[in-house]
């Protein structure tokens, strides 16, 4: 562990035993878990390297989504610098790490065996199944029954180093080409929203515009709801009209006995009302049977010789 830190520290391999962890802890990744190279570079620096990686390791990587990191090595001569560099899958990892009863709100920081256990010295056996040493500078894994163990590894004074790698939790969902693909999509798309959005601004300023000229020339009350108000009452005011002259032509259409005269239509209180002189009180049914037959309510009334029908509008 990390003495000014107090986090414990585990290895985390496949054919590792599940864990109960409650507490923060760091996590050191068996080489089973990633894959590593020493090689020498014609760069300085780490975040040149990087851009590299993808074409070094192409040859030897199965399909998946892979990240990578590297660290510069102590000791570099000449122009160029020597690296480790490393591919591994944030998926996988998190995989294991979960088939461990392992989460990530748990994990402080995780490392890489190579980088934390290169100084070990022989054979160290990891469990029942496989033991870790260094060759050629490369930690490596191979099974026990290759080589001639020290003792477990032990973990609990291990100094850790500054290599340490941030996994992505959610990016093997989705490529870096995919990313990139959807970036460039959704910058269109707000490129597009931003241009609709001036044109309808601008629209908008023009129809304000044009309201206020209209409000002005046509001398129109100042709020929307007193405009509503006084166009129902013009509504009202010709349908009523227009029932009125439809009623009316109800009346000047009527078939007349050559006696039969209308000698007056006026309207009040919604009414129209129609006079009829000659009419026989007792025989006016062609008045009557005309005006059902428009489906029109109505009454009359016989007074003083004078047929009355009045229409309800």
């Amino acid at each position: 562990m990390i003495f000014n830190k107090k986090y414990k520290t585990f290895f985390l391999d496949p054919y590792s035993e599940p864990m109960h962890i409650d507490e923060k802890v760091n996590i050191i990744l068996s080489p089973s878990l990633y894959w590593v190279k020493k090689i020498s570079l014609p760069v300085k620096y780490v975040r040149d390297a990087l851009k590299l990686l993808p074409s070094i390791f192409e040859d030897i990587l199965p399909d998946g989504n892979y990240s990578y990191s590297a660290y510069k090595c102590e000791e570099t001569k000449g122009l160029n610098s020597d690296f480790f560099v490393f591919a591994y899958e944030d998926k996988r990892i998190l995989d294991v790490m979960s088939d461990k009863n392992i989460t990530m709100l748990n994990v402080v920081n995780v490392y890489f065996a190579q980088s934390e256990l290169q100084n070990i010295e022989g054979a160290v056996k990891i469990n029942e199944r496989q033991s870790i040493y260094v060759k050629d500078e490369l930690v490596i894994l191979v099974p026990c029954c290759w080589v001639e163990e020290k003792g477990d590894l032990d973990l609990a004074l291990l100094p850790l180093s500054k290599h340490k790698i941030i996994l992505q939790q959610f990016g093997h969902i989705v490529d870096s080409r995919s990313l990139y693909t959807i970036g460039a999509l959704m910058l269109v798309m707000i490129l597009l929203v931003g241009i609709e959005y001036f044109i309808t601004a601008e629209k908008s300023a023009t129809i304000t515009n044009l309201k206020d000229r209209l409000f002005v020339e046509h001398k129109l009350k100042e709020t929307t709801f007193q405009n509503k108000s006084m166009l129902k009452k013009y509504q009202n005011i010709h349908k009523e009209q227009t029932e009125i002259r439809t009623y009316i032509s109800y009346i000047l259409s009527l078939k007349l006995k050559p006696q039969e005269k209308l000698i007056q239509v006026k309207f009040k209180n919604k009414t129209l009302i129609a006079n009829f002189s000659g009419v026989d009180r007792e025989n006016f049914r062609h008045i009557t049977s005309s005006l059902n037959s428009k489906k029109i309510k109505f009454k009359t009334s016989y007074k003083n010789d004078i047929l009355y029908v009045e229409l309800a509008l």
